[in-house]
């Protein structure tokens, strides 16, 4: 039996891994079709075939009952899904296909709008521009006005976000904002990675227009486009880092920035816990630097033509850039001496920073 031109939209949806509530699919010519590119189900299939191969045709059984639409489920694997034919009449299929393509163009032109900031991101700079413009009309748009939540902490995460227009702020449960994230920024993406709940929790600073991805879209992107699976795997090995850091902790091959954690707050941390090992600068200019540190007391240091403790006390003012410790000295480095006492040291560091800043206020 051959099928033609039959449209189903999903109306419930309940832990589907790959449908959301809206979507549609179609049979035509005896083949079926879903939206954006998603994988096709075998078990819907499976359903779908039951439905249509009834002993009265598709047409018939809609007609028997003309105020309500034929109805089917599909439960067959961990979600249900249930969905129903999309009668189409003559004159209602022309609104509608007015009304879609009007929106279609609206999305289009909001997109277009953005899609400089979504081309610059690194994340989606593997991507060509026929990929990421496919990929970005999946995503729905979404105003905030300043103040609004949009991730509370504790909930399961449901969306994907980009930031394309003003800030949002990251906030512990003691309103401490941790970051501040402007256009161009993601968040949402590690509940969604690694099925925890939300932490901490997102609200807008100021009005800001964001791109969502809903979880099972944000997965369909992975498996569509494996490279970005690399980007987020970085991304969950630096969020675990910085959770590392906030936490008083340093490992070995651990890097982070600079806007996160200070180096009078890092070198605390190498000190207290008695660490031997170095940290590696990349700062803000493409200067470098380098500290030495034996069982948490600093017996080297080095930025740019400077050395030992006036390099450890232009270390200290740094800002901006990137550190590496790595643990480990040579046996030659272990037999350098200190520098002097740890406190000592960082004492007449902030003192010299102080007194640099009364100068500059002069």
């Amino acid at each position: 039996m051959e099928f033609r031109n039959i449209v189903f939209v999903v109306t419930e949806e309940c832990s589907c891994p790959l449908y959301n509530v809206g979507e549609e699919f179609s049979v035509q010519n005896s083949a079926l079709s879903v939206e954006r590119d998603k994988p096709v189900c075998l078990l819907m299939v499976r359903e779908l075939l039951k439905a249509l191969s009834s002993t009265k045709p598709m047409e018939q059984r809609i007609s028997l009952q003309p105020q309500s639409k034929a109805k089917f489920e599909c439960g067959g694997c961990t979600g249900l899904i249930r969905f129903e034919h999309k009668k189409d009449r003559p004159y209602s299929t022309l609104q509608m296909n007015l009304l879609k393509a009007a929106e279609q163009r609206a999305k289009q032109q909001i997109i277009a709008q953005f899609f400089g900031i979504l081309r610059d991101m690194e994340l989606f700079e593997p991507l060509s521009d026929f990929d990421l413009q496919d990929l970005a009309m999946m995503m729905k748009m979404k105003g905030y006005p300043p103040n609004k939540i949009i991730i509370e902490e504790g909930e399961r995460g449901t969306n994907f976000y980009v930031v394309l227009s003003g800030k949002v702020a990251v906030v512990r449960k003691d309103s401490e904002i941790i970051a501040e994230i402007e256009p161009g920024g993601i968040f949402g993406e590690m509940s969604l990675l690694s099925g925890e709940l939300t932490y901490p929790s997102v609200y807008s600073r100021t009005a800001c227009q964001l791109a969502t991805l809903n979880s099972k879209d944000f997965k369909h992107v992975l498996s569509k486009y494996p490279i970005l699976q690399i980007f987020f795997y970085r991304v969950l090995v630096n969020r675990a880092q910085e959770n590392t850091l906030r936490q008083g902790k340093i490992s070995s091959g651990m890097s982070g920035d600079l806007t996160e954690i200070n180096p009078v707050d890092l070198f605390q941390m190498i000190n207290s816990g008695g660490k031997t090992g170095r940290v590696s600068f990349e700062l803000e200019g493409g200067e470098v630097g380098e500290a030495l540190f034996n069982e948490g007391e600093v017996v080297s240091c080095a930025f740019g033509v400077l050395t030992d403790k006036d390099a450890f006390f232009a270390i200290l003012v740094q800002q901006k850039g990137r550190f590496t410790y790595t643990k480990g000295l040579t046996a030659e480095e272990k037999r350098l001496p200190v520098l002097g006492g740890f406190m000592g040291l960082v004492m007449e560091g902030l003192q010299r920073i102080d007194e640099q800043q009364e100068i500059g206020d002069e």
